[in-house]
């Protein structure tokens, strides 16, 4: 699923949009425009999501969602309001669809025949290189 599907499916009245003065250098503007944007998705009580997509969510984001199942995601990086809410969004939707993506599982494989071999040749050929380092009794004299 990707982030376009995921647009249709939450629409953006279960998002809640907040603004606050970002801090960090940008002069008097800083202090007058309140830029920073915070968005807060509540993951458990959605009614677009199933139980399935919410709890593999919660797993997957468990450091951005707080005690009550709040997903919160900041942008500041712009200097207007709505850049920033923008930026947000699309950074929510790109965690979600990573969120729901479903990766095979690996199958561990063994190494073949001719990989072996290669290994145990390289590593003679290391030790024949450390071999002729080493002082003989000529180079003592």
């Amino acid at each position: 699923m990707n982030s376009d599907q995921l647009r249709e499916i939450i629409p953006v009245i279960e998002l809640k949009f907040s603004a606050s003065r970002a801090g960090g250098p940008g002069g008097q503007n800083i202090n007058k425009v309140n830029t920073k944007v915070e968005l807060r998705f509540n993951v458990i009580k959605s009614p677009s999501l199933s139980d399935t997509e919410k709890d593999q969510i919660m797993k997957k984001l468990v450091t951005r969602i707080n005690n009550e199942g709040v997903l919160i995601i900041t942008a500041r990086s712009e200097r207007t309001q709505l850049m920033n809410k923008k930026k947000a969004e699309n950074k929510f939707y790109r965690l979600i669809a990573k969120a729901l993506t479903i990766y095979p599982e690996r199958k561990s494989t063994t190494p073949t025949k001719s990989s072996k071999i290669k290994r145990v040749e390289g590593k003679k050929l290391h030790g024949q290189i450390k071999k002729l380092r080493k002082k003989t009794d000529l180079d003592q004299e």
